[in-house]
């Protein structure tokens, strides 16, 4: 240790001499690396003092001397250190002490894991960024991801653990953030301000205008090296009528990766619950799988053989899977304006998950001051998502006169309006509203439905669904496929 090193070590107790004399030297440990976290987030100028203190302190406590380095990914750390992996999950949500009492030392060490990953998310620096650059801040999103003991990805576009492959800008082995996380529930986050997840995707989106992103796409060896996410999506949806060639091929391939990604995790929440409730008038089908081995053993009991010690089974039962359905109409209307991309490719998505449910005939409208009727290509959200156009100004009154029509029975019907609700005729287009709601189709209107729940809604709209009956749905995408789920089955 350097001369100056042990001058801070002295100063701050990070030596065992000095623990033994001072006790609250882990404190004062905790304390420099908060500074020095601080320091770095508001001010890009390095401070000797700070940064020479913390370098004592995590030599002191056996960590690598790289977790102070600006330049280096958690990526790149994590694999010369694999050790350190298991103790980015939930390092910012520990567990409280069985004893009640604080464990200061480890305190120290979560405070030079955290200030790692927080330093690498929220300072993310300016000029332009690069392809490899922006694929490392998000390998670092996602190590932070972790750290609030959520999935990689959960936060900041819902795809959860069905995201990222490969990606981080580390190349080659090691441990990768694209695991499970820490495979317990998700915690509950609300409590933060701001809310953690609209942050980072607002770093993201930011980064991602910082790139020359239709170079980057027209070179396939930099392109392939980016990872797609929402805020790239939109970008992508914004300029997709500005590229050609190889580029507008590659913002495709990105945009199919992204879809594929984000329909797997959602077809999981639409598949966890069952369909209809069970019909018995229809046989069961005779496969293995619907073997009903409890039922089969229990009606055979008579034919046991004592002497052999054997049972004979003359009959074998199934278990019933047929259910009973109503056939259903899902109507979905979607504001096309730009605040509205995360829940438009969020609720695509799910239209065409339950377009391939038996008995739902889904219809999918788009809107600005213009409404196209793309209910022929609900099936396939790549396909509707090149369809749309972002921005310009929002009339629902075009899409009401195409919604309309459609409503041939409403007790089997679904309306579900997805916007902003910043209109031009709002009186108009809630009056027609208010009418399919009372008609008795099932109304939802949905502000916002992403993974991290940012949207702004018109109040005057939301109080008057309020009084309707049809509060505004915004949050988490669950809550919608739980209300369509309750309908639709």
């Amino acid at each position: 240790m350097t001369h100056q090193n042990a001058e801070h070590s002295s100063r701050f107790g990070t030596g065992s001499e000095a623990g033994a004399d001072v006790p609250d030297a882990n404190d004062n440990r905790r304390q420099v690396l908060y500074w020095r976290l601080l320091a770095r987030l508001f001010d890009h100028e390095e401070q000797p003092a700070l940064e020479s203190a913390s370098l004592a302190v995590v030599e002191d406590i056996g960590l690598p001397s790289a977790l102070l380095d600006p330049g280096a990914s958690v990526d790149s750390v994590v694999q010369r250190h694999p050790e350190l992996a298991p103790e980015f999950d939930g390092l910012m949500t520990p567990a409280p002490e069985e004893d009640g009492d604080r464990d200061r030392a480890a305190e120290v060490r979560r405070a030079a894991l955290a200030s790692k990953v927080l330093l690498n998310v929220f300072a993310s620096g300016s000029g332009t960024v690069t392809a490899e650059q922006l694929a490392r801040w998000q390998s670092d999103a996602e190590w932070f991801e972790r750290a609030l003991g959520c999935r990689p990805g959960e936060l900041r576009g819902g795809r959860g653990s069905a995201g990222r492959a490969g990606a981080g800008g580390g190349g080659g082995g090691g441990v990768s953030p694209t695991g499970t996380g820490v495979g317990g529930p998700a915690p509950d986050l609300s409590r933060l301000i701001p809310a953690i997840g609209p942050e980072l995707g607002s770093i993201e989106a930011g980064l991602v205008k910082r790139m020359h992103l239709r170079e980057v796409l027209a070179d396939p060896a930099l392109a392939a090296r980016l990872t797609p996410s929402m805020s790239l999506i939109e970008q992508l949806l914004r300029d997709k009528d500005n590229l050609s060639g190889v580029a507008l091929a590659n913002a495709k391939a990105l945009i199919r990766r992204y879809v594929d990604e984000v329909t797997e995790v959602l077809r999981t929440q639409v598949e966890k619950s069952t369909v209809g409730e069970l019909d018995r008038s229809v046989p069961p089908k005779r496969v293995f799988r619907n073997l009903d081995i409890d039922r089969t053993i229990w009606k055979n009991l008579t034919n046991w053989s004592p002497e052999e010690e054997r049972l004979y089974v003359d009959r074998l039962y199934y278990r019933h899977t047929s259910r009973k359905t109503t056939p259903q109409r899902l109507i979905v209307v979607v504001d096309q304006s730009g605040s509205m991309v995360d829940s438009m490719v969020n609720c695509t998505i799910l239209a065409s998950i339950f377009a391939g449910l038996p008995k739902v005939d889904v219809h999918l409208i788009a809107y600005d001051t213009q409404a196209l009727d793309l209910t022929p290509w609900a099936h396939d959200p790549f396909e509707t998502l090149l369809r749309t156009k972002l921005g310009g100004g929002t009339d629902g009154t075009v899409a009401m006169a195409l919604a309309q029509p459609k409503i041939a029975e409403p007790r089997n019907t679904v309306v579900v309006w997805i916007s902003d609700f910043y209109e031009w005729r709002h009186q108009e287009l809630f009056d027609s509203m208010a009418a399919v709601h009372r008609s008795g189709a099932k109304f939802i209107p949905v502000g916002s439905v992403t993974s991290s729940g940012r949207g702004s809604v018109n109040p005057w709209f939301r109080e008057r669904f309020k009084d309707l009956g049809a509060p505004v749905i915004s949050g988490h995408i669950k809550k919608l496929v739980h209300e369509l789920k309750t309908f639709l089955t």
